[in-house]
C-alpha cells in the first residue's frame, strides 16, 4: 500500500471511531458542539471514502476515450470533499451554533464530554501522526504551507489537514464545554460549534482553491521542470534548447512538451535517435513523466509563438 492511500485508510478507522464516540456523547449530554463535532466527524469519515474511491479511479489504466489515463479523477474528488466539508460540515455547526445562542438549553453531563473528547483526540491523534509523517516525507525542505500550495497528490494533505482542523475542533469544543460549565451559561457551547463551523469553512476554501488548479490544468513541480530543461539543454546534437511546457494530468502522471533546435546537419535517423534518446532520459529521471512531446523548431520561431500565445 503506497502512502498516500495508508494515510486514507488510517483516517477512515480514526474518522470512524471518533464519530461513533461523539454521535453518543451527544445524545447523552445534549451539547451542541458536540454534535457539530460528530458532525465534523462524519463528513471527514465520508471524504476519505470519497479520496479513497478517487485514488482507485485515477489508478485505472488509459483507455482509448481517456488515453493519458484518468489522473484527474483524484482531483475531482478531492473538489468534491472541499465541498462537502463547507456546505455539510462548516453549514451544519454554523447553523447549529448560531440557534443554540439564539435558543440556549443547559448541558447535560458535562462529564461526558470530556471524556469523549479525550478519547476522540487519541484516536484523531493516532491518524493525525501517520498523515504528518507522509506529509513530510514530501515537503522535504520546502514549509507546510508551500508543501500544501505545490503539492500534486492533494490526498495526504487534505487528511493532514483535515485532522489537525479535527484536533482544533476538539478544543474548541472542550473550551466551550468547560466555560459553559464554569460560568453557567450554555450560550458558550453554541459559540463552540460556530468557530468549529468557521474553521471547517477555512479549510474547505483553501483546499478546494488547490484542487480547482489541479482540475483546470498545473504545470509540474518546479523540480521536475528544472531537471527536464538540464536534460534537454546538454543533449547531445542540440543546438539551443528554446523552453517547455509541463502539464500535471494527475498526481504521478505528467505530461512534456519540449521545443529544441537541432543542429542542422543531423540526418532524419540521427535526428529520430536523439528524440528517442532525450525521452528515455528524461523518463528515466522521471518516472512520472507519461508522455513527451519534442518538436524541433528554431529560436526566433519559439519565440514567435510564444509572444502570439502569452501576448493576444
Amino acid at each position: 500500500m503506497d502512502g498516500s492511500r495508508k494515510v486514507l485508510v488510517a483516517g477512515l478507522i480514526g474518522n470512524l471511531l471518533v464519530a461513533a464516540t461523539k454521535f453518543a456523547a451527544a445524545a447523552v449530554t445534549h451539547s451542541v458542539a458536540m454534535l457539530s463535532e460528530a458532525v465534523h466527524s462524519t463528513v471527514d469519515t465520508a471524504n476519505e471514502l470519497l479520496l479513497l474511491y478517487g485514488a482507485w479511479r485515477a489508478a485505472k489504466p488509459p483507455t482509448a476515450q481517456h488515453p493519458l489515463g484518468h489522473g484527474r479523477e483524484a482531483y475531482f474528488w478531492s473538489f468534491v470533499v472541499a465541498l462537502l466539508v463547507f456546505v455539510v460540515g462548516a453549514g451544519v455547526s454554523i447553523f447549529q451554533g448560531v440557534d443554540h445562542v439564539l435558543h440556549p438549553h443547559d448541558m447535560e453531563r458535562p462529564i461526558v464530554n470530556y471524556v469523549v473528547l479525550t478519547l476522540s483526540a487519541l484516536f484523531e491523534g493516532g491518524s493525525w501522526w501517520v498523515a504528518l509523517r507522509e506529509f513530510r516525507r514530501r515537503k522535504g525542505a520546502r514549509g507546510y504551507l508551500q508543501a500544501a500550495v505545490e503539492t500534486k497528490d492533494p490526498a495526504t494533505v487534505m487528511v493532514f489537514f483535515e485532522d489537525s482542523a479535527a484536533l482544533l475542533g476538539i478544543a474548541f469544543a472542550l473550551a466551550g464545554t468547560a466555560a459553559s460549565q464554569y460560568f453557567g451559561e450554555p450560550i458558550f457551547d453554541g459559540i463552540a460549534s460556530i468557530a468549529i463551523g468557521l474553521l471547517l469553512a477555512a479549510l474547505a476554501l483553501f483546499m478546494a482553491r488547490e484542487n480547482k488548479k489541479l482540475l483546470i490544468g498545473e504545470s509540474a513541480r518546479p523540480q521536475l521542470v528544472r531537471s527536464v530543461q538540464a536534460i534537454a539543454a546538454e543533449e547531445k546534437g542540440v543546438r539551443h534548447f528554446n523552453g517547455l511546457l509541463t502539464f500535471q494530468i494527475g498526481p504521478r502522471e505528467v505530461v512534456v512538451a519540449l521545443s529544441v533546435d537541432f543542429e542542422p546537419r543531423m540526418t532524419a535517423a540521427e535526428l529520430q535517435a536523439a528524440v528517442d534518446h532525450l525521452e528515455g532520459r528524461i523518463r528515466a529521471a522521471h518516472p512520472e513523466v507519461i508522455l513527451v512531446l519534442v518538436k524541433p523548431q528554431a529560436p526566433a520561431t519559439y519565440e514567435k509563438r510564444r509572444k502570439q500565445h502569452w501576448h493576444p
